[in-house]
């Protein structure tokens, strides 16, 4: 259950409480003024006497079970009723003086009393009784709407699930037909000498394509996993960065691009699962090499535990930047030319958050960059 449903079910149980005290002492107050007067005065009509001590409670139970066991047989009701006081620790002694008591009338007059003392009993516990059957009321309302925003969130998730896969099909078939095409021309010898070697490296292309795709959904997937877990230990976060940042650096040299670090030469000690965190930081270095402007900058910077990754590329689209890290997530214009499969922002998001962190897009960077995605680690 989540805290914020927990946090609210105590706050309801506390002002539950609250109530059952107040409507507690508004019954006690009737009891002292009109209901205990009355009772008394009936019983005394009644040659009923009572004396010694007892909370109000413990007088009316002791009363009850008085006139229960006097169906009993003598010895039986006179053992039961020495058992009863001795188990409620009453001093309360109670005598039947009146001739009515006996016979058939008797058994209809204590009828009576026993039906009135139950109903003063209920009285007695009816802000009790009120306050479980409201708070039950809250509890069950609370969980149905737990239950229906799940079964949304999954509906969400199954629908999202199809257009992934809807997505991986499209992505796909698209280097497998050039794969075949190629292949299948170059097998019956339709293709010329000197565009042998053009269509081989198409073919390479394609199947690595393939390849990365697949790699990224097996990731993906390895993270949505129930009972995935990551293996953290401490280790320098500035160190993983520049590492990350130099595998690719013969990328951004392809690109033209100037690579801007400005990672600190002390340590930055983060407990964290090596492997993953720095998939998530080449994630978005790959993002930025790709989307990034040709001969412009990408900034790397890391200030404690929160890392930047800007670039001067095109801003993102507002109405696309809600939906950025889900995964396949991408503009038209990004799936045409520049070929992202739209799985690696959801990678990294998913790693991060799985290291108490946040992944954030930041538009108008500033300092001449567009955009930016922070990671937001807790110090």
């Amino acid at each position: 259950m989540k805290k914020s449903v927990k946090w609210f079910l105590v706050q309801r149980f506390l002002v539950i409480l609250f109530w059952i005290y107040l409507g507690g002492e508004a019954v006690n107050y009737i009891y002292r003024v009109a209901l205990f007067p009355a009772v008394l005065a009936f019983l005394e009509a009644q040659q009923i006497e009572i004396t010694g001590n007892s909370n109000m409670l413990g007088w009316l139970f002791h009363v009850l079970f008085y006139f229960l066991t006097g169906f009993l047989p003598t010895a039986i009701r006179e053992w039961a009723q020495r058992q009863i006081g001795q188990a409620m620790g009453s001093s309360m002694s109670i005598q039947v003086t009146s001739p009515l008591y006996s016979g058939v009338w008797g058994v209809v007059l204590r009828i009576m009393i026993i039906g009135g003392i139950i109903e003063l009993l209920i009285i007695r516990l009816l802000p009790w009784l009120v306050g479980a059957f409201c708070y039950s009321r809250i509890v069950s309302k609370q969980f149905n709407e737990l239950l229906a925003r799940e079964e949304a969130q999954k509906r969400a998730r199954d629908q999202r699930r199809n257009l992934m896969l809807s997505d991986i099909a499209h992505d796909i078939k698209t280097p497998v037909t050039t794969i075949c095409g190629y292949s299948r021309a170059l097998s019956e010898g339709v293709v010329e000498e000197k565009d042998r070697q053009s269509y081989l490296d198409a073919i390479y292309a394609k199947a690595m394509r393939m390849d990365e795709l697949l790699t990224l959904l097996f990731e993906y997937v390895k993270l949505e996993s129930e009972g995935y877990t990551m293996h953290k230990e401490p280790g320098d976060l500035a160190e993983l960065v520049r590492e990350t940042a130099a595998l690719l650096y013969a990328d951004f040299e392809d690109r033209g691009m100037e690579l801007v670090l400005e990672i600190p030469e002390e340590k930055v000690i983060f407990e964290m699962d090596r492997l993953q965190l720095g998939r998530a930081v080449n994630n978005l270095l790959t993002n930025a090499i790709r989307y990034g402007m040709t001969g412009g900058r990408v900034l790397v910077r890391l200030q404690e535990y929160e890392l930047t990754v800007a670039d001067e590329g095109e801003p993102v689209d507002p109405a696309f930047a809600a939906h950025i890290f889900e995964p396949f997530a991408r503009g038209d214009k990004a799936r045409s030319s520049k070929g992202g499969s739209g799985l690696g922002l959801g990678i990294a998001k998913k790693i991060v958050e799985m290291h108490g962190g946040k992944l954030l897009l930041k538009q108008r960077f500033g300092e001449g960059y567009t955009k930016a995605f922070q990671i937001r680690l807790p110090g």
